[in-house]
C-alpha cells in the first residue's frame, strides 16, 4: 500500500475507534472536507462508508470515475449522485449507522432513512471527526507551511510593487494580492480577501470595496490561499503615509497583545487562557470593549477550524495543532488594526508559519 493510502486508512482506524464506544456498526460520511481527509478524494460529489471492521466503500458520480480511481486506488466505488444514499442501499442489518449530524439537513435525513434499509438504525454523530483532525500529521504540516509560505510571498510582492497605495481601491488592492497568490500556485482563495482602509479598518469583516485610499489611512489586510486541499490566514495592518498618534497608539497596543497570545501558545495551555493572555493587553490598555471578536482558530482544510481560543473556549493545545493568533481593535469612526499570524504548536515556543513582518509599516 503508498504511503498516502497509509495515512488514510490510519485516519479510518481512528475513526473505527471511536465508533465503537457509542455501538455504531458503521459510519455514512457526506460532509466533502471529511471525505477527503478520510480517503483523499477531493471531487465535489463523493461519500464513503466506514464499517466496524475497516472495510470501506466510496461513492461518487460518472463525471468523477478516472478521478476518484486514481486518488482512491485502496478503495471500491460505487457510481450514484446521491451518494449517501447509494451507500447506504449496500447495508444489510440489523446495524446502527452513524451520519454527520452537523452536515445533514432535515430534508436530506429524510430521503437517507427513506433509502435505508428497514433494519438499519441512524444515530447522529457530532464532533468526532473533528476532534481526529485537531492533530496534523506531518504531511499536513508540510502542506499547511507551504501555503502559509506561498501567501506571504504575495504578499511582500504586492507591498514591493507599490500596489498599496493612496489613490487606488480596496477592490483594485485585493484583486492585485488575489492575482499574485494564483499565479503563484494557488488554486483559489480561501475566503474572501479583506483590505480595509480609513474608516473600514474599524469593521472586523469589512471586505473590499471602491472606497480610494487615502494618506494617513489605516489599512488592515486579511488574506489566504488554498492549495491541495490546505488553506493558509494571515492578517497585517498597514499605514498609507504617515501615523497619526492614534494609529500608533492602536498598533502598538494590538502588536503587544499578538504577541502575548504567541507566548502562551504552547502544550497543555487552556485555550480560554490563550484568548486571555491577548485580550486582557488590549483591557489593560482601555480598549476592551473594541476587541469584539475570539483571539484565533485552527487552520487545515478548513480556513476556520479547532481548536478555538475564545473566552468560551474548551480544551487544551497540544503539539500538532495549528491555531491563529489575531487580536484586533476596532474603533468606529476612527479605524481598526489587527495583526494575525497562523501558529503551529510545537514541544516549546509555538512555530509561526506566517514570516511577515508585524512591526508597523508605513508605505
Amino acid at each position: 500500500m503508498a504511503l498516502a493510502d497509509t495515512r488514510f486508512s490510519n485516519r479510518r482506524r481512528k475513526l473505527a475507534a471511536q465508533l465503537a464506544g457509542q455501538r455504531i456498526d458503521a459510519m455514512l460520511v457526506t460532509h466533502l472536507t471529511h471525505v477527503r481527509y478520510l480517503s483523499g478524494f477531493s471531487g465535489s460529489n463523493g461519500g464513503l462508508l466506514l464499517r466496524k471492521d475497516l472495510t470501506a466503500t466510496m461513492a461518487t458520480d460518472g463525471r468523477y470515475t478516472t478521478q476518484i480511481a486514481e486518488e482512491v486506488p485502496d478503495l471500491k466505488a460505487i457510481l450514484g449522485r446521491a451518494v449517501g444514499e447509494e451507500l447506504l442501499k449496500t447495508l444489510t442489518g440489523p446495524m446502527r449507522v452513524g451520519y454527520e449530524a452537523d452536515y445533514v439537513s432535515v430534508s436530506q435525513l429524510e430521503k437517507l432513512t427513506a433509502a435505508a434499509p428497514s433494519d438499519i438504525t441512524l444515530v447522529p454523530v457530532t464532533g468526532v471527526i473533528e476532534d481526529i483532525r485537531l492533530v496534523k500529521d506531518q504531511h499536513e504540516l508540510r502542506r499547511l507551511t507551504e501555503i502559509a509560505e506561498l501567501a506571504n510571498t504575495a504578499l511582500t510582492q504586492l507591498i514591493d510593487a507599490g500596489e498599496l497605495a493612496a489613490g487606488r481601491t480596496e477592490r483594485q488592492v485585493a484583486a492585485d494580492l488575489e492575482y499574485r497568490m494564483r499565479t503563484l500556485g494557488s488554486e483559489r482563495v480561501s475566503f474572501d480577501t479583506i483590505v480595509a482602509s480609513g474608516p473600514n479598518s474599524a469593521k472586523p469583516h469589512h471586505g473590499a470595496d471602491d472606497r480610494v485610499i487615502e494618506n494617513g489611512d489605516l489599512v488592515t489586510i486579511d488574506f489566504g490561499a488554498h492549495l491541495r486541499g490546505f488553506n493558509s490566514d494571515c492578517t497585517r495592518t498597514f499605514v498609507v503615509g504617515e501615523a497619526n498618534d492614534f494609529a500608533k497608539e492602536i498598533y502598538n497596543v494590538v502588536l503587544e497583545s499578538q504577541l502575548a497570545g504567541v507566548r502562551a501558545a504552547v502544550p497543555g495551555a487552556k485555550l480560554v487562557d490563550v484568548d486571555a493572555a491577548s485580550r486582557t493587553v488590549i483591557e489593560d490598555a482601555g480598549y476592551g470593549e473594541y476587541f469584539v471578536h475570539s483571539t484565533g482558530h485552527g487552520v487545515g482544510l478548513d480556513v476556520h477550524e479547532g481548536p478555538y481560543a475564545a473566552k468560551t473556549g474548551t480544551g487544551e493545545l497540544a503539539e500538532g495543532m495549528t491555531l491563529t493568533i489575531e487580536p484586533g481593535i476596532y474603533v468606529p469612526g476612527k479605524g481598526g488594526v489587527r495583526i494575525e499570524d497562523t501558529l503551529i504548536i510545537t514541544s516549546g515556543a509555538p512555530q509561526i508559519i506566517t514570516q511577515y513582518p508585524k512591526d508597523m509599516r508605513e508605505i
